[in-house]
């Protein structure tokens, strides 16, 4: 793992989960040394106190996702306040499976198209995004039923500047309204190139740093 490189904490308390954001500012054989973590949700500093057992989840260079179990060891006084966890062993890292993806809040234009052709095709945005499905936003007088089969056309703007244009099959596995206003669809990939995936994958986590800078500027 090279420094900068941005990390998920993970952190259990009763039935909450607490997520954390944080980069990699340094290391030795012993130890990663990562800024004090950023709470997701309220965009504050958390000050972790010693011996607190987090989950830990980041992308490695082959733009796979990898987690590991650690603690917070010590803090310490770098050029600025950071926080020691053990640098872990390479047999202590799993993985994610495709199931397990990272998944962002962000609103991606999309159109879907029924496999049976039993409904009209919808041009929508997302609410959210993983590379094992999206959750979209149903417009006003629209409808799609649990379980239905469909063809999906994403469009994802990346940092390049360039487009990518992905097209999967999906199929819609819960509706949900917020507010008894908003209807959403949570949608699964259930066939979708490799390549589509992981373009998918780089995206989120292109959305994430994107995220991570603009909390350290605050």
């Amino acid at each position: 793992m090279k420094i900068g490189t941005l990390l998920t904490l993970e952190f259990k308390k009763a039935q909450q989960t607490i997520k954390y954001r944080c980069k990699v500012i340094e290391k030795n054989e012993k130890y990663l040394f990562i800024d004090y973590p950023i709470d997701t949700e309220t965009k504050k500093t958390a000050y972790l106190s010693k011996g607190t057992k987090l989950s830990a989840t980041y992308i490695g260079n082959d733009q796979s996702i990898y987690n590991f179990r650690t603690e917070i060891v010590k803090k310490v006084k770098l050029v600025v306040p950071a926080l020691a966890i053990p640098l872990p062993d390479d047999d202590k890292v799993q993985r994610i499976q495709r199931r397990e993806f990272v998944r962002i809040d962000t609103a991606i234009d999309v159109a879907i198209h029924s496999a049976t052709n039993s409904i009209a095709p919808i041009v929508t945005v997302t609410s959210d995004i993983s590379g094992g499905g999206v959750s979209i936003i149903i417009p006003r007088g629209r409808t799609l039923e649990e379980g239905s089969k469909v063809t999906m056309w994403i469009v994802l703007h990346m940092h390049s500047g360039q487009y990518k244009y992905i097209t999967a099959e999906a199929e819609v596995v819960l509706l949900k309204s917020i507010n008894n206003t908003i209807q959403t669809a949570s949608l699964k990939f259930t066939d979708i190139t490799k390549q589509a995936q992981q373009t998918i994958i780089r995206y989120c986590f292109e959305k994430q740093r994107e995220t991570r800078k603009k909390e350290l500027s605050i």
